[in-house]
């Protein structure tokens, strides 16, 4: 293997801006800033999000993002802020070298993502789960 995941995140890390939960969440009200929930449907439902949060699968994100996409989203488009997140801070990490990459700009990543964002007791939406019929 040429590079494992914890030199990913070093490089990752060392190209994109972190920012605190703290500092995040003084971000919370600009209408501005986007957040933007990387995690999995399931966490989501089952640990909530930080309220008005976008959700979009790391999966979707590229295909998201970049404007020639048939699955292009406006949003990213809007020339504001992007905070991204997810459970721990790893999969945001990368996904903001990425965005990065792509010219999205500007983007940050909040460090210890979703569980630090509880930790500090900031303020969360509970999760929704889907009726089942």
């Amino acid at each position: 293997m040429k590079k494992g995941y914890r030199q990913l995140l070093d490089e990752a890390n060392a190209e994109i801006e972190v920012v605190s939960p703290e500092e995040a969440a003084g971000l919370l009200e600009d209408d501005d800033t986007i957040f933007v929930d990387l995690r999995d449907p399931r966490e989501v439902e089952r640990d909530g999000k930080i309220p008005g949060a976008r959700h979009v699968t790391r999966g979707m994100l590229e295909f998201w993002i970049d404007p020639e996409s048939p699955y292009h989203k406006p949003f990213f488009a809007s020339g504001k802020t992007f905070v991204f997140f997810c459970a721990g801070g790893w999969r945001s990490a990368l996904a903001t070298k990425t965005a990065q990459d792509m010219g999205l700009t500007p983007v940050k990543h909040i460090l210890g993502g979703y569980t630090a964002w509880k930790a500090a007791g900031l303020p969360v939406e509970p999760g929704q789960k889907k009726k089942v019929d």
